[in-house]
């Protein structure tokens, strides 16, 4: 069955939630190649986050579905000026390496342009996931020589890599 990317609504939440915290966190992320399992532990995220943001309407939850099973999502947020932040792009980890991510890149990209209006994508990475960083690099990311803080303070602390692609 072909892959379904649909803006998620609240009653998806405890599906994709699930998903997210594989991918990202815990001995399931490790089976993957984009986890943060060896820089971070407890939880990605919560219900909670994930309802804000599909209640915001400056946000959308894109959500990948195969089978009728949540297996990835990424966050498209309008932050104003002609620019939307992508993140929290996951695919659950058994599925990884096999073209979804790009899917769901293409889609969030698309969304950012068509319905936000939006002429450029900005998102940060953990500089310790290098493999990442290139990752996005290949698909038309560029490094802004920009840095920021992670978002939760850590010891010993991390940070991030602003990246950056125009949408044309």
């Amino acid at each position: 069955m072909p892959l379904t990317v649909r803006p998620a609504v609240t009653a998806d939440l405890p599906a994709i939630h699930p998903v997210i915290e594989r991918a990202y966190r815990g001995e399931t992320a490790r089976q993957g190649w984009t986890h943060e399992a060896d820089l971070i532990e407890g939880p990605r995220t919560n219900l909670a986050t994930l309802t804000a943001i599909v209640e915001d309407p400056a946000q959308v939850l894109l959500s990948a579905w195969e089978d009728g099973a949540a297996i990835g999502c990424v966050n498209v947020a309008n932050r104003g000026g002609g620019t939307a932040y992508l993140g929290l792009l996951c695919i659950d980890p058994l599925r990884q390496a096999g073209g979804l991510g790009r899917q769901l890149i293409a889609a969030a990209e698309a969304h950012a342009r068509d319905v936000f209006g939006c002429m450029r994508t900005e998102m940060t990475v953990i500089e310790e996931r290098r493999k990442l960083i290139e990752y996005y690099l290949r698909r038309g990311y560029a490094e802004t020589g920009a840095r920021c803080d992670f978002p939760i303070p850590l010891d010993p602390p991390l940070f991030m890599t602003v990246l950056a692609k125009p949408l044309v």
